[in-house]
């Protein structure tokens, strides 16, 4: 009685459910393109986090010889300032050695009178000159350590010249390999487009044209009155029919995509939005929608489809292709999606 209805509806000529398939078409295309670039950021973030987790610890490295490099800057200019000041009081030094060396020769006629002040001449040479060679020494070892500051300084500048080009070398390997990813995805995306598009035209030409089985964007829907009764789970005989010949399909189409490629066949349950009442083993549309989904998974395994290549969803009421409170609208959002996609 349902397929007889079916086709008593799709000969009068109704063509809004056609405009809703098509806009219904657009949208998962649109959705399909979004969920492609999002696995594409995805393993690019994943990639990229990596990568900058490294150029951070380059980038504290550059800080801490940075900082290194200042204190040895400041260390080098406190240096020059005691150089600057030793020189200068070794110039006084030397002034004043010279003052009593003049006063040593005026005083060298005076005679005997004067020997006692010569003396005490000497000694004050003497010291001043003991003063003298301290000096010459501290600024020996100032231009020693100054010298030592210098080699430091020019290996800090070639190890921030290493970190540089390596951060360089860094950001061009990043950049070449998510080139190379977005090039390998769009590769992988194209050779599973292909296969889909295969299997889609060898599932529309065993499927035959049934109104009750419809082609929509990159999925097949079936109406639910094909596999269960209202309110129920279990797999009628003519729904198993049509199963078989989707298990062919599929076991087949394994064979032939490469085991890389990640693909499985979604199977989506719908209901309408009217709430389930007095069923004792579906309480609720989830549960409703989700059992029909697992029961179609479950009796494709059993024909020898891969279980990794299948995957059941139940949606419930809550994505209708009608949102009209008729019988036609709750009809059509009553049904089973069968969609090839990436895992």
């Amino acid at each position: 009685m349902a397929l007889a209805r079916g086709r008593r509806n799709s000969s009068e000529m109704n063509y809004w459910p056609g405009f809703v398939d098509a806009l219904s078409t657009l949208v998962l295309s649109i959705v399909f393109l979004l969920s492609v670039f999002l696995v594409v950021q995805f393993f690019l973030s994943q990639e990229v986090s990596g990568k900058d987790k490294a150029i951070d610890e380059l980038n504290a490295k550059l800080a801490q010889l940075s900082d290194m490099l200042s204190l040895e800057k400041l260390g080098k200019i406190n240096l020059d300032e005691q150089l600057t000041s030793l020189r200068a009081g070794l110039a006084a030094v030397q002034a004043d050695r010279d003052r009593v060396k003049g006063l040593y020769d005026g005083l060298a006629g005076a005679g005997a009178d004067a020997q006692g002040r010569n003396n005490e001449l000497n000694k004050a040479l003497d010291s001043e000159r003991q003063a003298s060679s301290r000096a010459l020494a501290q600024v020996e070892v100032l231009n020693q350590q100054i010298s030592a500051l210098r080699r430091q300084l020019a290996a800090l500048e070639e190890a921030l010249d290493a970190s540089e080009k390596r951060d360089k070398e860094s950001q061009g390997r990043i950049a070449d390999l998510g080139q190379r990813l977005n090039v390998a995805l769009a590769q992988r995306v194209q050779e599973l487009s292909r296969y889909r598009s295969e299997f889609f035209g060898r599932l529309r030409a065993i499927l035959g044209n049934r109104p009750d089985i419809r082609v929509v964007g990159d999925r097949f829907v079936f109406q639910s009155e094909v596999f269960f009764d209202a309110g129920k789970a279990d797999l009628l005989p003519e729904g198993r029919a049509e199963l078989d010949k989707v298990a062919s399909a599929l076991i087949e189409l394994d064979k032939q995509i490469p085991q890389e490629i990640a693909w499985v066949m979604r199977v989506d349950g719908h209901t309408d939005s009217r709430p389930i009442l007095n069923n004792p083993i579906f309480k609720t549309n989830w549960e409703l929608s989700a059992g029909r989904a697992i029961s179609v998974v479950q009796y494709l395994v059993s024909l020898g489809v891969p279980a990794q290549r299948l995957l059941a969803a139940g949606f419930a009421e809550f994505q209708p292709l009608d949102v009209a409170q008729t019988d036609e609208a709750y009809k059509r959002n009553r049904r089973i999606e069968l969609k090839l996609t990436e895992r």
